[in-house]
């Protein structure tokens, strides 16, 4: 569980709307450069076949990195491409059947909204969950309500395996997010829309750091 802590970390989840003018490649290297230690790879209106291209290129570019790439919500996507691991939400294939088709030495993550959600998923098989939102975003319209840092602790607390927080999430909010008993933060547009992806990263370690 050390391993997957410590990937969770600064966790970078792709908007390929808000990546568009570097792209989401190029978006993702220059976050990693600064510090980012996994990446989400999120398109939810691509196909299959642009998932897979896209993760391909993007399991190229982290290469030698040690960061690794996991695919939300498409496991076919996953498999293809070769990439580390996915990432599923509650409506999506069910934990079990995820972990078998990825095998065992895949990372899978599970999206819980909620606490019940979180003490359901106690006996999952799955490396991590995420807990969230904390905050309303604008890169999720059908997320369930906040639940702030008061919600978070409960959660992070509840769960059995290494948890990263996710929802509106800026730098300033860093030792707020361990403080709460997350093991690391998701970010999708404080970096993504970023003029500087890599300056980005770099402030929300700092703040860990300060």
């Amino acid at each position: 569980m050390a391993l997957i802590r410590a990937q969770l970390r600064l966790y970078l989840i792709t908007d390929p709307v808000m990546c568009a003018e570097r792209g989401v490649v190029d978006t993702v290297q220059e976050a990693v450069s600064g510090g980012v230690t996994m990446v989400q790879l999120r398109d939810k209106t691509a196909t299959t076949a642009t998932r897979i291209e896209l993760a391909r290129a993007l399991m190229r570019a982290l290469d030698g990195t040690g960061v690794p790439l996991v695919v939300n919500d498409d496991l076919e996507a996953a498999i293809a491409a070769g990439a580390d691991g996915a990432h599923i939400g509650q409506t999506d294939a069910p934990p079990e059947r995820a972990r078998a088709l990825l095998g065992p030495d895949k990372i899978l993550g599970l999206s819980c909204e909620t606490l019940t959600a979180t003490r359901e998923a106690r006996d999952a098989p799955v490396d991590y969950l995420g807990l969230g939102p904390i905050f309303s975003t604008g890169t999720k319209d059908d997320h369930k309500p906040p639940i702030g840092w008061t919600g978070l602790a409960q959660m992070a607390t509840a769960a059995t395996v290494p948890t990263v927080a996710i929802g509106g999430i800026k730098s300033r909010h860093m030792k707020q997010v361990f403080d709460a008993g997350a093991d690391g933060a998701s970010v999708v547009s404080a970096i993504c829309a970023a003029p500087d992806p890599r300056a980005a990263a770099v402030t929300f370690l700092k703040e860990l750091s300060e």
